[in-house]
C-alpha cells in the first residue's frame, strides 16, 4: 500500500537578487492545487503521405504553480519577488534568476533550477463566497532534477 499523502510539502524559493538566502513556503492554499507541476508535451508525430508514422523531439519549458494563503507570510514573499520582478515606467526589475526546490514528505525532493516568475496577482481578490481568492504564483523553468 502506498502512502500518497501530500501533507507537510515545503517548498524552499531561492531568487537570485531579490532573495538569495531563499525563503520556504509552507502556508498552501486549501482552495487550490498547493503545487502544481502540469503536463508537458515532450515529443511529438505527424503521418507522412503513404501512412508512414515519423517523430521528433520537443523542447519544452517547464511550467509550476504555487497556491499560498492570501497575506500570510509566504504571500508576501511571493509578492515581493512578484513586485520586484515586474518591469514598470521608471523601475528596473530585479531580474531575478530562480530556483524552486520541493520537499516531500517522505524526504523526495524536486529541483527547478534556471527559472523566472512569470505571473501573479498584483493583489488581493476577494471570491463571490466573501471570502479572499488563494494567491497564484507561476514560475517557467529550463529544467528539473529528482532526487
Amino acid at each position: 500500500m502506498q502512502d500518497i499523502s501530500g501533507v507537510g510539502l515545503q517548498v524552499r524559493v531561492i531568487a537570485s537578487v531579490t532573495f538569495p538566502a531563499g525563503f520556504s513556503i509552507t502556508q498552501f492554499a486549501d482552495d487550490a492545487d498547493p503545487f502544481d507541476i502540469p503536463s508537458i508535451q515532450i515529443a511529438d508525430t505527424a503521418m507522412g503521405l503513404n501512412g508512414d508514422m515519423v517523430w521528433w523531439s520537443k523542447a519544452q519549458i517547464i511550467p509550476m504553480t504555487m497556491n499560498v494563503i492570501p497575506n500570510s507570510d509566504d504571500d508576501r514573499n511571493m509578492a515581493v519577488l512578484l513586485e520586484a520582478n515586474r518591469v514598470g515606467k521608471g523601475k528596473k526589475p530585479a531580474g531575478d534568476v530562480i530556483t524552486v526546490v520541493g520537499i516531500y514528505p517522505d524526504g523526495r525532493s524536486i529541483t527547478f533550477p534556471q527559472g523566472k516568475i512569470t505571473d501573479g496577482q498584483p493583489g488581493n481578490s476577494v471570491a463571490s463566497a466573501g471570502r479572499m481568492k488563494s494567491k497564484a504564483y507561476q514560475f517557467k523553468f529550463e529544467n528539473k532534477v529528482s532526487a
